[in-house]
């Protein structure tokens, strides 16, 4: 683990007094404290580029929040080294490189963490919650916070927690038609860690992987498609291996979040401090909405960039009877998380209770009721 950074100031410099006209010597005789500014370098990271939009979001929210933030206060300002697309660490390595001080801050992508971090994975564990962005993260922000066994996750491993990431709502991208449920029984399909389990009811055989593996593994036969987001297959270019969409709407999921080293954090300034703090809320806030926009967008970019491949981009929802017969079909879930994690002496019962009443205290119905099951 590293400590934190010495600081740097840029202070005035100091002349011979024999050279300095009347002016100059006025203002260097000035108070150095009324005009230094304390710098503070920061190595800020990513396992994936920022053209994915939960990254692209720290060059493009954060780092410029927190930038404005400082510059009102006056007294200090951060010095960026910024490491996107795994220039530092992996995808598998996300949560120990912000631990061990690989980078200062960065995403951990905390559902492929599942015995390190239990607890997030909650959403993974019951899909058909919701399909909004915006009101998982707003949900999940406050759980962090608020769930002292759930904030302990991050802080037991020297992360401090700045705002959370989510997807947008999952579907099926294949590299063959699918017309029912029947087509996906016995096919391989990619799904990033624990979300396998969402391919049950429908008899199709998961195959662990990432964003970053995913058009490969298509391509060379070991998957023939993926359990995967618009916003993050768009990108990727999944639809030139996967050109079938079947829009199943298969709910958002808790993703992980932008953290900050402990050790860094805790040799900080404290309005350094509640900079970053308040440009993680904006930072989620903006990503959120972005989301929201962006699903339908990146399908409609999807067909538009496919359109003259050998076999077109295909985009058709599931038909309402086989969605529900999948719903029908799922395997009691969060029943299972929770008596592995109760055994483990975690509170998940009561954390998966505050979840779904978190939902409907915002004014939303989960589609599957987990906690009354």
């Amino acid at each position: 683990m590293t400590h934190p950074k010495h600081n740097t100031i840029k202070s005035s410099t100091v002349f011979p007094l024999k050279t300095l006209t009347a002016a100059t010597l006025a203002a260097a005789l000035l108070p150095a404290s009324a005009s230094a500014v304390e710098t503070i370098d920061l190595t800020v990271g990513s396992s994936h580029p920022t053209t994915i939009p939960w990254v692209g979001m720290i060059p493009q929210v954060f780092i410029p929040k927190v930038n404005e933030i400082l510059a009102e206060e006056g007294e200090y300002e951060v010095r960026w080294t910024e490491a996107y697309a795994g220039q530092l660490y992996g995808t598998n390595a996300t949560l120990t490189s912000i631990q061990d001080g690989i980078a200062d801050i960065g995403w951990v992508f905390s559902y492929l963490e599942p015995s390190r971090m239990p607890l997030a994975q909650i959403s993974a564990y019951t899909p058909f919650t919701t399909s909004d962005p915006e009101l998982m993260l707003d949900v999940m922000n406050d759980l962090v916070r608020s769930v002292p066994e759930f904030r302990a996750e991050w802080e037991d491993h020297d992360l401090v927690f700045l705002g959370a990431t989510a997807s947008d709502t999952y579907d099926i991208y294949t590299n063959f038609p699918v017309e029912s449920l029947d087509d996906l029984e016995g096919a391989r399909i990619s799904a990033p860690g624990v979300l396998g389990v969402w391919l049950e009811p429908v008899g199709a055989v998961p195959v662990d992987g990432t964003l970053a593996s995913y058009y490969t593994d298509i391509q060379t036969g070991v998957s023939q498609g993926v359990v995967g987001l618009a916003t993050g297959n768009l990108p990727a270019r999944i639809y030139e291996v996967a050109p079938y969409v079947t829009q199943v709407n298969l709910g958002v999921v808790f993703s992980g979040g932008l953290a900050i080293n402990q050790f860094t954090w805790d040799g900080l300034p404290e309005p350094v401090q509640q900079a970053l703090m308040e440009a993680g809320e904006a930072y989620t806030r903006a990503h959120g909405r972005d989301l929201a926009e962006r699903y339908e967008s990146s399908l409609e970019r999807m067909v538009e960039l496919g359109a003259d491949q050998s076999t077109p981009v295909q985009v058709q929802a599931l038909s309402d009877a086989e969605r529900q017969q999948w719903i029908d079909g799922m395997p009691g879930l969060a029943q299972q998380w929770v008596e592995r994690n109760e055994g483990r002496g975690l509170p998940a019962r009561e954390l998966l209770n505050t979840y779904m009443d978190a939902m409907r205290e915002r004014g939303h119905e989960p589609e599957l009721a987990w906690d009354r099951n």
